[in-house]
């Protein structure tokens, strides 16, 4: 079990790892707790709305590049848009060409500061360690000793945030409450929905007694499409189906998974945000991916794979950590019988020097990657990164050399960090099939709307 140092992967990963890991607690008994989720309706898209001064529930307004491609995900739409029946995650080309609409350039550092705005609006009502950010858009609060004094009901505290949200910045939220997390997000994500006030709310008998039926499964939080398929093959199609069949079934069929199953479909769910909070990694890794806008040869995907090596290797620097471990994985464009390149290579001493690991990188790819095959898709990953202060050169190394180039990697991160990252670049940067310049002006793969 690891955990990324990635925002972008950690900013659901604890979460997740503890509520589906995590065993029953050993038949203790477990205080009753209150909690809310309150999710930013379409957020992206209302973002942009307001900065316009317009109202995403009449607005046909999408976040989407558009100078990518018509294939191009819609990042976010508009409730307005969602009410003709057109899809959240829809690619630019599904959109009806009858639709009118306004086409947002994503700006993802505008979001993360609405975000923190509204985070900080939580912050009036509920302390930090009784709050876990599950996504961007999307928090969980444990409001358990915060009802008594505050003299209200959950509901009327969600009420309250929800309400200061939008007196505040304009934008329209949705709650989920809910006496364990799992009911808590259920709740959010299909009870709210139909909610006059957007407000839903879940215990475990009221949600066997009004949810047991419903369909699709994968409505369910942590039921994808998938496993959806795997039990409808077995006559099983809703949550009260799965409390009903036999366990030994389940488990033959997802092994340790189905204990999320069988408590989930009792609206069951051991794990606390206090839980949460105090999970440790057992071993960490550091990660870069990319999916690339066109078709790459062999030799062109060999500069972005090193390319994104060296950004890893300033990371290890700036974050104080260390590496001898490199995974790759590299898939292809358009050949569903080709499986994906995928390896890992070992140093004999842990660093971050790029004039180490950006070699072991090139060679890791010669050694796995099909020159034949045009590529699409790059994931790197730095395994099993631990803090510099453990490490020791061992008495092969070159300390001298290492020395030297770490203190220049550090020069590199100071300029960049005061003049923007495109303020100092490698030759490889400047080669017509480089990624990196406009990465960099990027923020989880997508624009930023802020110079670099």
């Amino acid at each position: 079990m690891f955990v990324c140092y990635n925002f972008y992967y950690t900013v659901k990963t604890i979460c997740t790892v503890l509520l589906f890991t995590a065993g029953q607690k050993g038949g203790v008994i477990m205080e009753k707790r209150t909690y809310l989720c309150i999710d930013l309706k379409s957020f992206y898209a209302s973002v942009e709305c307001v900065e316009r001064g317009l109202d995403p529930m009449t607005t046909n307004l999408v976040v989407a590049d558009l100078e990518r491609s018509e294939k191009t995900i819609c990042l976010a739409i508009t409730p307005a848009m969602k009410a003709l029946g057109i899809s959240n995650r829809c690619r630019v080309f599904e959109i009806p060409k009858h639709v009118k609409y306004i086409a947002a350039v994503p700006r993802m550092q505008l979001y993360i500061d609405y975000a923190a705005e509204i985070y900080s609006i939580y912050l009036k009502y509920i302390a930090r360690e009784d709050i876990h950010v599950y996504s961007i858009d999307e928090a969980f609060m444990d409001v358990t000793d915060y009802l008594a004094l505050y003299d209200m009901s959950a509901r009327d505290l969600g009420k309250t945030i929800l309400n200061e949200i939008y007196e505040t910045l304009g934008i329209r939220a949705t709650c989920g409450i809910g006496t364990n997390l799992y009911l808590t997000k259920v709740a959010l994500d299909i009870t709210a929905k139909h909610a006059g006030d957007f407000i839903g709310e879940l215990d475990e008998q009221s949600y066997c007694e009004t949810l047991w039926n419903h369909r699709p499964l994968t409505d369910f939080w942590r039921i994808g499409a998938g496993t959806s398929r795997k039990l409808e093959r077995y006559g099983i199609y809703t949550m009260g189906d799965i409390a009903k069949t036999d366990e030994d079934l389940l488990y033959h069929l997802f092994g340790i998974d189905a204990e999320l199953l069988i408590d989930h479909s009792w609206g069951r769910e051991p794990v606390t945000i206090a839980d949460i909070k105090s999970y440790r990694a057992q071993s960490n890794c550091l990660s870069s991916g990319q999916v690339l806008a066109c078709s790459y040869s062999f030799e062109e995907g060999r500069l972005i794979v090193k390319e994104m090596a060296d950004l890893l290797c300033l990371d290890l620097v700036e974050k104080g950590l260390v590496t001898k471990s490199i995974t790759l994985h590299v898939g292809y464009d358009n050949r569903l019988d080709m499986a994906p390149a995928h390896g890992t290579i070992s140093l004999d001493d842990e660093t971050s020097a790029d004039i180490l690991l950006v070699p072991a990188v090139e060679k890791l790819y010669e050694r796995i990657v099909q020159p034949s095959l045009t590529i699409k898709r790059i994931n790197l990953t730095f395994n099993h990164v631990v803090p510099e202060e453990f490490h020791q050169y061992n008495f092969f190394t070159d300390a001298e050399s290492l020395e030297k180039n770490r203190k220049i990697q550090k020069a590199v991160l100071s300029i960049k960090n005061k003049y923007g990252k495109n303020a100092i670049l490698k030759g490889m940067n400047l080669e017509e099939h480089a990624t990196t310049r406009e990465r960099n002006a990027q923020i989880g793969g997508h624009r930023s709307g802020i110079e670099t």
